[in-house]
């Protein structure tokens, strides 16, 4: 981080589905936007890490490192840190109720904003029929959603080298897959409809890395997003006001272009 760059300050901060272990994985601006940000709590909401892919094949790189160290600096600052693992991590939910690094590993949580709302704060794969009821459909899934993710990268690559900015082929896809819509509308009725028979002012969530800020079915349904596709965080103001960050765009960046030199210069 260069010293000229103005701190970013925040009340919390929640961030899913980083996938640590795929190629995909973009921990690099990750880890260039936690070096910036400043915030009381972070919110880890699950699919940090991608067991499912580690199980298949090993692939660690050096960013993944330096983005837990920042992670684990911030706890030992005092930054409270609580992981909501999801069903890509979910060898970690036999760890529920410990603190491992200065990190909390909780199922979900309460989130109560600096207003007075309340907040469900859960991964989201609980709500998911397909994760629940029809996992070998859910590793299909996940196999296309790998084939997705190479195919943008050359597609990206290509549009590099043509002077082209970037541009998710992935998402465009899920777009244009009905099914994929409604799928994704149940899921957001489905937690919002929890929330509300919770008695919760809205719901925080993750999973299907589609990053929305909406009101559904009464309450304020928020999903962060991912580090894979878009880049993107939820953040909360000091007055309580909650905010969808995009940070390639935000940064003028190119999510396919790499800034791993940058960001691993401080971690």
């Amino acid at each position: 981080m260069h010293l000229t760059e103005p701190r970013l300050r925040y009340r919390s901060i929640f961030v899913s589905d980083v996938h640590l272990g795929t190629r995909g994985s973009r921990a690099d601006l990750l880890l260039e936007f936690l070096q910036r940000a400043e915030c009381e709590t972070l919110y880890l909401v699950g699919d940090i890490f991608d067991g499912w892919r580690l199980r298949k094949s090993w692939y660690w790189h050096p960013s993944f490192d330096a983005l837990l160290r920042q992670v684990m600096g911030m706890a030992r600052r005092g930054v409270q840190v609580i992981y909501i693992p999801g069903n890509h991590d979910e060898a970690l939910r036999d760890w529920f109720g410990l603190e491992i690094a200065g990190i909390s590993l909780q199922p979900e949580a309460v989130h109560q904003a600096a207003d007075g709302r309340r907040f469900l704060v859960m991964h989201g794969d609980e709500f998911d029929g397909v994760i629940r009821y029809a996992k070998f459909l859910a590793y299909l899934g996940d196999w296309a959603y790998d084939l997705a993710l190479y195919l943008n990268r050359l597609f990206n690559a290509v549009r590099r080298r043509l002077g082209y900015p970037y541009w998710s082929l992935s998402q465009w896809l899920k777009r244009q897959v009905k099914e994929a819509v409604k799928a994704i509308d149940r899921f957001e009725g489905a937690l919002a409809g929890e929330a509300r028979r919770r008695g919760l002012q809205g719901v925080i969530c993750g999973h299907i890395h589609h990053a929305e800020m909406r009101p559904v079915n009464g309450v304020l349904y928020m999903n962060s997003g991912d580090w894979v596709e878009s880049c993107t965080a939820l953040v909360e103001h000091a007055d309580g006001r909650f905010e969808l960050l995009d940070w390639a765009a935000t940064q003028r960046l190119s999510v396919g272009a790499s800034r791993q030199p940058a960001a691993l210069a401080e971690a």
